[in-house]
């Protein structure tokens, strides 16, 4: 549930082609480096000898190379785990090696969360100013990051995209309800029409031992590992299958681990996106510089809510209302945009357009992502029996977050796996062995991953801290202080 996307991450598709100037995996002996094999029925094949060569240049969208220093492979692992001598794919990987090899502590591999994106971006780019890691990690560890199965430069899957305009973005009747449904069931189809078999395995444990075939080819006994967002949720996944082959977990911005129902992803998210509209209206009440200041900015939101459900609400213009209706699940959607990025003097200068007609408002684009489906509605169980039960979990959602009514994107992922013909995963059993003591950071006020979530995601191992940060915020590795808590994690574990 990554909603960090730096400029530079933006229109990988375009260089998908590249990755056949990558050099293929050449298999080798089980005991290659020592690294750990695992046995029984789909686990870690062998250890191979990964041969590095060039990676793609990336040069639309403008912007710099990847690093000089990078170098890039492909790895091929079972499509089907269960099945390891059977049809492989191939995962693009990349690694930035560390730059005092002397004092190497190991591998640290990456995820930057999702569902469904790129993530050998954090190795291509490790040395990048913003959104790369600090010398000292770069120094101590060889930073390796992939693109999952079915995404980016790995072997990818395709949809047809056009089936997305017609699904129903809010259904509002039990007819609504069902064609979501069969559009949905539609759109799964052409997964699996246009990409084939990989459509069924393209959920979090498949990806996990990935990893781990990743690990094996690298030659490690053990690895590190950061997930930012949907990432943290392939670091429990890693954790739950191969505690002993981790050195450290360090986990940003963290999932809830315990496949919530569709009711506790949209009141969690709900509740604290409600929260942040109440921060919102406290600081609007302390600045000046709000647009809304000497008003009850909680009530004014609540007012255009009322608005929106009479049909007077309208799209504010340069001298006065427009002649465009806003409706009141346009208003959350809005809300759930503006808020998780934190801008209050922002915000409110637009919902304060909203109330007086006067003004912009920038609504978000809601396009969908059919890959991201692939992946979410495989690692999650959002299924909702009919209609009467959909209203019934927006009614009481409402009732515990009545100044933004429900959380978008929330409601997005809920909707998106109703009627979606790849039923879930359930979820594998933990195995045997000692895990390191895990760190998860989190906001207080995460629209994405709400501080709700991430609780229970500590108390899921038997040794982790959690560290909360307040604010509101997501990814939180970009700010100075959960950074270096993070980096200080990571470096300060003995190998």
């Amino acid at each position: 549930m990554n909603t960090h996307s730096p400029a530079r991450r933006c229109g990988l598709t375009a260089f998908l082609a590249l990755s056949a100037t990558v050099t293929v995996v050449a298999t080798a002996s089980p005991a290659a480096s020592g690294a750990a094999v695992a046995r029984g029925p789909g686990a870690t094949p062998p250890a191979s000898s990964i041969s590095w060569g060039s990676c793609p240049q990336e040069s639309d969208p403008p912007g710099r190379p990847p690093s000089p220093k990078a170098r890039c492979a492909t790895v091929k692992v079972p499509l089907d785990w269960s099945k390891p001598k059977g049809r492989k794919i191939g995962l693009f990987v990349a690694r930035y090696p560390a730059s005092n090899p002397a004092q190497r502590i190991g591998v640290l591999m990456s995820n930057p969360g999702g569902p469904g994106a790129p993530g050998a971006d954090d190795a291509l780019y490790a040395d990048e100013p913003y959104d790369g890691y600090d010398p000292a990690i770069r120094e101590r560890f060889d930073m390796v990051g992939f693109d999952p199965r079915g995404i980016g430069r790995s072997e990818g899957a395709r949809c047809d995209d056009s089936i997305l305009d017609e699904i129903p973005a809010r259904p509002r009747d039990a007819a609504e309800f069902a064609r979501l449904r069969t559009l949905n069931g539609r759109l799964a189809q052409s997964c699996l029409r246009r990409t084939g078999p990989l459509v069924a395995h393209m959920d979090g444990e498949s990806v996990a031992r990935d990893m781990d075939a990743i690990r094996a080819a690298l030659g490690e006994r053990r690895i590190s590992f950061i997930g930012h967002s949907y990432g943290t949720f392939l670091g429990e996944r890693y954790a739950r299958l191969f505690p002993e082959r981790l050195r450290a977990l360090a986990l940003d911005s963290a999932m809830d681990p315990d496949r919530p129902s569709a009711e506790r992803t949209l009141m969690d998210g709900s509740v604290s996106l409600n929260n942040t509209l109440e921060r919102l209206a406290a600081w609007c009440a302390k600045n000046a510089s709000c647009a809304l200041q000497g008003k009850d900015l909680a009530a004014v939101t609540d007012k255009l809510f009322t608005r929106a459900d009479a049909g007077t609400l309208r799209d504010p213009g340069r001298t006065g209302p427009t002649r465009e209706k806003v409706s009141a699940d346009q208003l959350s959607a809005f809300l759930s945009a503006a808020l998780s990025g934190w801008s209050p003097e922002e915000t409110a200068r637009q919902l304060a357009a909203l109330h007086t007609g006067k003004g912009e408002v920038n609504w978000p684009d809601s396009a969908g992502d059919p890959v991201a489906r692939l992946v979410l509605c495989r690692d999650e169980d959002y299924r909702i029996r009919d209609y009467a039960h959909y209203r019934a979990i927006r009614d009481r959602v409402a009732k515990a977050a009545p100044h933004v009514r429900y959380n978008a994107q929330a409601l997005d992922f809920v909707l998106a796996c109703q009627g979606w013909t790849v039923p879930p995963k359930p979820r594998p059993t933990r195995a045997k062995g000692d895990l390191p003591p895990v760190l998860v950071v989190n906001a207080t006020d995460d629209m994405a991953t709400p501080l709700a979530g991430a609780r229970r995601m500590a108390r899921s191992f038997p040794r982790a801290s959690l560290h909360t940060v307040d604010t509101v915020g997501h990814w939180l590795y970009t700010l100075p202080e959960p950074r270096r808590r993070i980096d200080a994690y990571l470096l300060g574990r003995t190998g």
